[in-house]
């Protein structure tokens, strides 16, 4: 393990605080700091868990972690640099301390004893957390999954219901995706999925969520009513033209949109979206319907 103080100020003080610290610096349990570190599988509340550990244990005034693309922060960023980094058997992780002032010896010690005891928890909630995305997430497109929008739909559902609003559900259906697999094969197939779901992100709001649930069927979860999601549909409609690689393969579209009602179950709602997708091929494909039921 690595480690550098970036900056030491007043060496005469820094010796003297250190043979001061010798005999009054509090015990450290172990067992507390393990238990605490294990109590949770979010890697931001095992990060935190940490800092607070420090914080009550050493000067350290706050922390940041760098671990691949990932950075977790905990305190206020000011106060003496401590630059460390821990090797593992895949990555390495980058932590950098502001201190209130510089580590004893005694200090340095438990330091090296807590990052050595965080080391496996952060690790485990970081694992745990991918497991999760590939569980909840579609491996080609990114998109959330079968899985996670039926997780989504009932809780949007109950939101609405709790706030007297509506919610509104399209369903989305590629128009002769199977003759373009048996004519151009899977991987183009694949390469198309993946270019709709592009569009389909860079159509919908921020407050909308998308999903594609099983071969070439997407479906979104719009906040507001019908014509919230028919404003959405048209612009997916009209951003066909603008993707070179879908318009390769002429890939069009049928949408349907079904919008919540009062004491709705998720089923019936799916169903209707689903009707009103059936609807718009009828009418020649590349378009969308609103069911009526409202």
């Amino acid at each position: 393990m690595d480690f550098a103080i970036a900056t030491e100020l007043f060496p005469e003080d820094y010796w003297y605080r250190s043979n001061a610290h010798l005999h009054m610096e509090p015990e450290l349990d172990l067992v507390q700091v393990i238990q605490q570190l294990h109590a949770s599988l979010d890697p931001r509340t095992v990060f935190a868990c940490y800092g607070k550990v420090i914080g009550q244990h050493l000067p350290i005034k706050a922390l940041q972690l760098f671990v691949g693309e990932h950075k977790f922060s905990w305190g206020r960023h000011h106060g003496i640099e401590l630059t460390r980094s821990i090797k593992t058997e895949s990555e390495t992780l980058r932590l950098h301390y502001y201190l209130a002032m510089p580590l004893s010896p005694i200090q340095m010690k438990q330091l090296n004893h807590i990052e050595a005891l965080v080391l496996q928890p952060f690790q485990n909630a970081m694992k745990y957390q991918q497991m999760s995305n590939q569980a909840m997430f579609d491996a080609l497109t990114g998109l959330g999954n079968r899985y996670y929008f039926r997780k989504v739909i009932h809780k949007s559902i109950a939101r609405a219901e709790r706030r007297q609003s509506h919610i509104s559900l399209i369903v989305i259906d590629l128009d002769k995706f199977k003759q373009l697999n048996d004519q151009f094969g899977h991987t183009v197939g694949d390469n198309v999925l993946n270019s709709f779901a592009s569009l389909i992100n860079e159509s919908i709001r921020d407050t909308d969520q998308a999903f594609r649930i099983g071969g070439d069927e997407f479906v979104i979860i719009t906040e507001g009513n019908a014509e919230a999601a028919s404003i959405v549909c048209q612009r997916i409609i009209e951003s066909l033209p603008l993707h070179s690689h879908l318009t390769d393969y002429g890939v069009k579209c049928s949408l349907g949109i079904a919008q919540s009602r009062p004491k709705e179950v998720f089923t019936t709602l799916y169903e209707r979206a689903d009707k009103a997708m059936y609807q718009a091929k009828a009418a020649g494909r590349n378009c969308f319907k609103v069911c009526a039921d409202k």
